[in-house]
């Protein structure tokens, strides 16, 4: 995997699980999996850093919050 993975064209969705007053906002860009990573960022920091994850490891991820695997904070 790149770290140098142009993401200026990414087109980012927030996450379904962000809530909507402004706090714990992520934001993914699913097209990017081209690359074979998945990036995520901040959304009230779209200028900061992305984190990239393997594709595989996002889904995975994803799938976990799904089934209920972690505790709500």
């Amino acid at each position: 995997m790149s770290p140098d993975v142009d993401l200026t064209a990414a087109q980012w969705v927030k996450s379904s699980y962000s809530e909507g007053n402004g706090g714990l906002c992520l934001e993914f860009a699913p097209a990017a999996q081209v690359h074979g990573v998945v990036p995520v960022r901040d959304s009230k920091n779209p200028d900061g850093p992305a984190l990239t994850f393997p594709a595989g490891h996002w889904t995975t991820f994803v799938q976990a919050l799904k089934d209920g695997e972690f505790e709500a904070f």
